[in-house]
């Protein structure tokens, strides 16, 4: 059922919304939840599109709030959508004029009571997305430093004003990378040297990933770019060999570990409403996130000379996987080492015998030819 509203006001919508559940015979709320999603009218349908396939899993009043800022009057339009596939309710609200300006006094009075809410900006997001007056309704934040042009930039300032309940997604596409990694290191403990992360160029999911490798290994970390799609390799280098984590394609990986063949492992990129739905099975404030921020900044404000990101001659990851290559030779083929030294020292012994038999032979063949020309004489 669709209901289509022009120049109306918060209180016009909550009576279509029970009047649409009501036609639709569920007059109980189900919902757990309020997704507020703030875009532009170039990319609504997509994002209601993913907010509605991530409501299957967490049934929720979807409400997407098209900004229109501008010097023509105020005014209001909606658009309620109840039933015909969706699972909640969704309303498309066009704020124009200076009500963009203060969209949290049309979106309060529509916000489920009791139940949390959370605030997703597609295109990028502020700055700091807890001081946004649509940001301060939430409990959870959502932003994409990736959908943004100077995503680098932008994550810095939204790191160093980090609140409790902020999230990304760059940091979302990286759950799967960091449990595969987390658990190589759980099944095969051992001391981790230096590591490395391969992504395409501008990447945040890239720098999250590096800050929090250095974060939690306190080791030398280096950054390279590749063609994509995405981060496409993390390693960490180990005195037996490097654990790697490799996707060129982004779909299938290759998990390598020392001593063990290599594993396929499916690591498809995921898309919006798979990203959406794991941040709204968690409300709580992640504290491994801020911690991670709390590294990056630390990393930007390094000198160059210091950091151990693009492509050096000798970077510590090289140093550390060579010696590790040689380490596991060593250990790999101790017996070879002692035999070719045992056959050097033969070698040696039959040559020194050698030269001794031939000086005293030489000897005598000189004493005979002095005794033939004495006799001549």
């Amino acid at each position: 059922m669709i209901i289509d509203l022009t120049n109306t006001s918060s209180s016009e919508i909550a009576s279509a919304l029970l009047q649409a559940r009501r036609h639709a015979g569920s007059p109980a709320m189900g919902m757990v939840g309020t997704i507020v999603v703030v875009v532009d009218e170039a990319s609504h349908h997509d994002a209601m599109k993913a907010a509605n396939e991530a409501g299957r899993e967490h049934p929720s009043r979807v409400l997407v709030a098209i900004l229109r800022p501008g010097r023509g009057a105020p005014g209001l339009d909606a658009e309620v959508r109840i039933g015909e596939g969706i699972p909640g309710e969704a309303v498309l609200l066009r704020l124009h004029g200076e009500l963009a300006k203060v969209p949290e006094s049309v979106i309060t009075p529509l916000l489920l009571p009791d139940s949390p809410v959370i605030v997703w900006w597609p295109g990028g997001g502020p700055k700091v997305p807890a001081d946004d007056p649509l940001g301060r309704l939430g409990r959870r934040r959502v932003t994409d430093a990736a959908a943004t042009r100077r995503a680098s930039v932008d994550f810095s300032a939204r790191a160093e004003g980090y609140q409790p309940g902020d999230t990304d997604f760059a940091w979302t596409r990286l759950t799967p990378w960091r449990a595969l990694m987390a658990a190589a290191l759980d099944q095969y403990p051992t001391k981790v040297t230096a590591a490395e992360v391969v992504g395409a160029k501008g990447n945040p999911s890239a720098d999250l990933m590096a800050s929090w490798l250095a974060c939690n290994l306190g080791v030398p970390v280096e950054q390279r770019n590749s063609r994509g799609p995405g981060l496409t390799a993390v390693r960490m280098f180990t005195p037996s060999g490097p654990i790697a984590l490799t996707r060129p394609d982004g779909a299938v990986a290759t998990f390598s570990v020392p001593g063990q063949p290599d594993r396929p492992v499916a690591l498809k990129r995921r898309v919006t409403a798979e990203l959406l739905s794991e941040e709204l099975r968690r409300l709580d404030p992640d504290d491994v996130y801020a911690k991670t921020l709390e590294s990056l900044v630390e990393r930007e404000k390094l000198p160059a000379a210091e950091k151990t990101t693009g492509t050096a001659k000798k970077s510590a990851a090289t140093k550390a996987s060579v010696a590790g290559k040689k380490v596991a030779a060593q250990a790999a083929a101790p017996d070879s080492a002692k035999k070719a030294a045992a056959k050097k020292s033969v070698a040696k012994k039959s040559a020194t015998k050698a030269v001794a038999k031939k000086v005293p032979a030489k000897r005598v063949a000189g004493k005979k030819t002095a005794s033939k020309r004495a006799a001549k004489r």
